[in-house]
């Protein structure tokens, strides 16, 4: 009988490629080796193989995953009953959310998705796709007279010009986050610079002072 999977075995498995996405992202797909990516993750190389089969099913999955996580976003916002710019704006803020905890998986889809095959590059670029063209139909439904006309996908990759290369100057840990960026992003879209709001300041956490004993 074939043995069956260790316990943690698919928690195992998505560490291992949010570490290598982690390296692809810093120093590049071509770059990195399997043996940096078994230290990386604090296992042996052939322990590592127990989990994937080589350096290019890493890259194949994290750039899979990330595109699956966005489409899987849109069909959630899809279904629900809101006005068609509210649906927009919403969009706009789940792919911030997802970009912010993601970054490295999106800098490997984004610099690194050359690397594929063929069909491997097909299948993720279809999946990629498939979310531009529900972004535009949301684009549309919130100005219906930009449907089917030449501007329509412009009107939407710039959009994505906006969100998909934040990666490139916004730093984690730095005075606005994702979530504080995301309005200033759609207020831009629907009104140009005029329309952006300042960010609300997120409230500092309280720091509890430790109360004396009493003698």
């Amino acid at each position: 009988m074939p043995r069956g999977r260790a316990p943690g075995y698919n928690t195992q498995r998505e560490q291992i490629l949010a570490r290598a996405a982690d390296l692809f992202a810093r120093q590049g797909y071509t770059a990195t080796s399997m043996n940096q990516v078994a230290l990386a993750c604090g296992v042996s190389k052939p322990s590592l193989y127990h989990y994937v089969r080589d350096k290019y099913q890493l890259l194949v999955e994290i750039a899979q995953d990330h595109v699956a996580r966005l489409n899987t976003l849109v069909a959630e916002v899809q279904v629900m009953p809101l006005p068609p710019a509210d649906r927009v704006r919403l969009l706009i803020a789940r792919f911030m959310e997802v970009y912010a905890d993601a970054q490295a998986a999106h800098r490997v889809l984004t610099e690194d998705v050359k690397f594929l095959e063929p069909a491997d590059q097909k299948r993720v670029l279809d999946a990629q796709r498939q979310v531009v063209a529900a972004f535009a139909q949301a684009i549309a439904e919130a100005r219906p007279d930009l449907h089917a006309t030449p501007l329509q996908k412009p009107v939407t990759m710039l959009l994505f010009g906006m969100m998909n290369w934040m990666f490139t100057w916004h730093q984690p840990g730095g005075k606005l986050t994702h979530a504080q960026m995301a309005p200033v992003v759609a207020d831009l879209f629907f009104g140009g610079l005029a329309a952006v709001q300042l960010p609300v300041p997120q409230p500092a956490p309280a720091i509890k002072t430790p109360q004396r004993r009493r003698a």
